[in-house]
């Protein structure tokens, strides 16, 4: 049998929800592989609630204190001696901010190949991994030679609400990092950096495009979204405009979301903006255009001049809050 390990990614004991839907994505393939699945842990000394009851054959943490805080060049080294030790045959993580900082190095470090922001994967007697290129207008199946095979998976690509349930064991490793050297210092994490939204944590986003007319209709879409405690994205032409920065976009050359609720408003759905949020949970459009290409990947649509929506579904929302 063999083995198959994924990274979890945590921060203050909680789990990052990507770690968890590219845990979905471990899962399945464990199983289709007939492989043991052991989630690897930096940091902690416990492992985190959200695992404690998942299927996992075996959590590993790694205490290190050197890991107490994201460093690429720890983390590099603590995996580099879990893969020479273990010797798995897949590598699994989410596709996060760190993970785009951290896994490359460690593809270079094991001269290994990195898969990365993969989407899926389809087994037809040989394993291909499944990526989006050129603005996810084309789905490229990938496949390696044989040996260790790092992949990561885009946000989104699993649904982490099914997790399979088990009662991993617990295996702790001592892995001396106290010789390596730490040339990168991070700065601020990106969700706390003033003026920057990580929309990849937001359970609900309401996101506008260019149907909004002009910038002062942003204060009705901002209103909505307030309501809902939602994050606010947009689409590129609202990038553009300058009407909001560069980091609320949702896209091919903004973020890559997967909220329980997308709720789109006077955005016409173009394939760069869709690859960043199709696997949105609950996709709703609002869109006077009936033939806008976000309709045909809405759960719930409605044809409507937003301008009189927004501010009606804004109320009756409010309405019920109060009630």
């Amino acid at each position: 049998m063999g083995q198959l390990l994924t990274f979890i990614q945590q921060q203050d004991g909680i789990v990052s929800r990507v770690s968890l839907e590219a845990l979905k994505g471990a899962q399945e393939l464990a199983a289709l592989l007939n492989h043991s699945l052991a989630g690897i842990v930096f940091g902690p000394e416990t492992i985190p609630d959200e695992l404690a009851a998942t299927r996992l054959d075996e959590v590993l943490l790694v205490p290190a204190p050197e890991l107490a805080a994201y460093s690429p060049e720890h983390y590099v080294a603590a995996m580099d001696e879990i893969l020479s030790a273990e010797a798995p045959d897949l590598l699994i993580a989410g596709h996060t901010y760190q993970a785009r900082d951290w896994l490359p190095r460690l593809a270079r470090r094991r001269e290994r190949p990195l898969i990365s922001d993969c989407v899926g994967y389809h087994h037809n007697g040989e394993l291909f991994w499944v990526r989006h290129i050129f603005q996810g207008k084309i789905s490229a199946d990938v496949t390696t030679t044989p040996g260790l095979v790092i992949v990561s998976f885009q946000a989104g690509a699993f649904r982490s609400d099914d997790l399979g349930s088990g009662s991993p064991t617990v295996r702790t490793l001592d892995i001396d990092l106290s010789q390596v050297p730490s040339r990168v210092h991070p700065g601020e994490r990106f969700q706390d950096t003033k003026g920057i939204v990580d929309l990849g944590r937001a359970e609900r986003i309401v996101a506008v495009g260019r149907g909004i007319g002009e910038e002062e209709n942003l204060a009705l879409v901002r209103e909505l979204a307030d309501t809902l405690e939602a994050g606010l994205g947009s689409s590129r032409p609202v990038i553009d405009y300058g009407w909001l920065p560069h980091d609320h976009q949702v896209g091919s050359s903004g973020q890559t979301v997967s909220p329980k609720l997308y709720l789109s408003v006077g955005l016409s759905g173009a394939i760069q903006h869709q690859v960043g949020m199709k696997n949105s949970n609950c996709i709703v459009a609002i869109n006077k255009d009936p033939n806008a290409p976000i309709f045909e990947i809405a759960d719930y649509g409605i044809v409507a001049d937003l301008l009189e929506i927004v501010p009606r579904l804004t109320t009756a929302l409010k309405e019920r809050q109060e009630g």
